[in-house]
């Protein structure tokens, strides 16, 4: 799916990641830790091309990222959902017409009858004529996970999807990314929330990053 090899990136002021080597393979569930300003987002962006590595190389769907036309990496994203902590909707217009924002972009017609089990599925149904500044905190990110999965997506990337929500909400979206993981989506969170991982631990094998030093190692049993 999604490869590091031996990749480093800086954004001149000094080294931010270093040779980093990881492999997101199909179906796997992976959470990335780190304090703040590690890196996490960084390795979030260079896992979708939004930043390219100034050291090593990053491998999308057996493509290098270095390589790939702005085409390329827009057809990439259609296989690679984002849910971004700061989720950002056009106020203007309704909650269903945001989720399907991808689908239009990308030209492709959506169902109307998904679009109303997707949303049902992650607790929206009744609110698809909603304004986004209606909705709460957890109605945002739970719209944010339907927008980043209405193209059916391989790969799921979420970046603190749960930073500012409180511990009901949190179990509820982890819930949904659970499931998502055992339909065969690749699954990477970054996140801060070590309860929410050992909360996911307990329902999945999930495997834990760490960043430290510039480099993403695997964490230990002390979670």
């Amino acid at each position: 799916m999604i490869a590091f090899e031996n990749v480093g990136f800086n954004y001149g002021g000094g080294e931010l990641l270093s040779d980093v080597t990881l492999r997101l393979a199909p179906g796997s569930f992976h959470f990335l830790t780190g304090p703040s300003g590690a890196g996490k987002s960084t390795f979030l962006k260079l896992a979708y091309a939004e930043l390219r590595p100034t050291a090593g190389r990053v491998t999308i769907f057996d493509r290098d990222a270095r390589m790939m036309s702005r085409d390329d990496v827009a057809l990439s994203r259609r296989r690679i959902g984002v849910v971004h902590q700061d989720c950002q909707f056009l106020d203007h217009l309704p909650l269903a017409t945001n989720v399907t924002l991808p689908l239009t972009v990308a030209s492709r017609k959506g169902d109307a009858q998904d679009l109303t089990a997707l949303l049902d599925w992650v607790g929206l149904g009744k609110l698809a004529d909603a304004l986004p500044p209606q909705l709460s905190g957890g109605e945002r990110q739970r719209a944010a996970l339907a927008r980043a999965i209405i193209m059916s997506p391989d790969v799921i990337l979420a970046d603190e999807p749960t930073g500012n929500l409180d511990w009901e909400m949190s179990l509820r979206l982890l819930t949904l990314l659970v499931e998502l993981s055992r339909m065969g989506k690749t699954i990477l969170v970054a996140t801060h929330d070590m309860n929410l991982i050992r909360q996911a631990k307990s329902q999945l094998a999930a495997r834990v990053l760490r960043i430290q030093n510039r480099r993403v190692q695997l964490a230990g049993a002390d979670l």
